[in-house]
């Protein structure tokens, strides 16, 4: 086993670690997904698996094959579960966006094309997640997130081929997991503040 297959293999396994208690903790209602963004999230990461593929992403592929799979399973537990289900103007566009890349890989005959635009679809598609994580910061969880942020990481180093092709949609994921991580820690330590303060008033 080589280098590139040890760290995509490593890269699935943290993908299991960071899911198992992420849809546990959906399934206790103590995480409460937004739906329309995993609905996003997995047409994106489905896209982008075939994409990898056919760029010769080798084993740094497989880690969002089975994003892609967990990603498709956390989007129907969150409909059925009703988790977060508002719909706004914006992500219907998300949406569209999403399924508009099918056909600019099918007509440019470059999965290059279809790559980019769902790498920017897909950070979009973060919006009402990040909407969500200001409001009600508790409802998310910052473990799951810091986890991503290795696990894509590692899914770059996997990839036996490095262009853009490849590489922009998990080095884009880190990115944005990152940001979300943030966002989580900041609002969490700013509620805990104003708490505190409101008890000693």
């Amino acid at each position: 086993m080589n280098l590139y297959e040890l760290a995509g293999l490593a890269s699935i396994v943290l993908t299991f670690v960071a899911y198992a208690p992420y849809i546990a903790a959906i399934r206790k209602r103590k995480v409460k997904p937004h739906f329309f963004s995993w609905v996003i999230w997995s047409i994106t990461t489905t896209v982008v698996f075939f994409a990898q593929l056919s760029a010769d992403g080798g084993a740094g592929a497989w880690p969002t094959g089975v994003s892609a799979l967990i990603t498709i399973y956390v989007a129907i537990l969150a409909w059925v579960l009703r988790s977060d289900i508002s719909i706004t103007r914006a992500d219907r566009g998300f949406l569209l966006a999403s399924l508009a890349a099918l056909p600019a890989w099918f007509f440019t005959a470059d999965p290059l094309w279809s790559v980019v635009i769902l790498t920017v679809v897909d950070a979009l598609g973060f919006g009402p997640t990040l909407r969500k994580a200001y409001a009600y910061p508790h409802e998310e969880s910052l473990q799951f997130y810091n986890i991503f942020i290795v696990r894509s990481a590692l899914s770059v180093l996997a990839l036996e081929t490095r262009n853009l092709t490849t590489a922009l949609f998990p080095v884009a994921m880190v990115v944005a997991c990152c940001g979300v991580a943030v966002l989580l820690w900041w609002r969490r330590k700013t509620l805990a503040a104003a708490e505190i303060k409101k008890e000693h008033n």
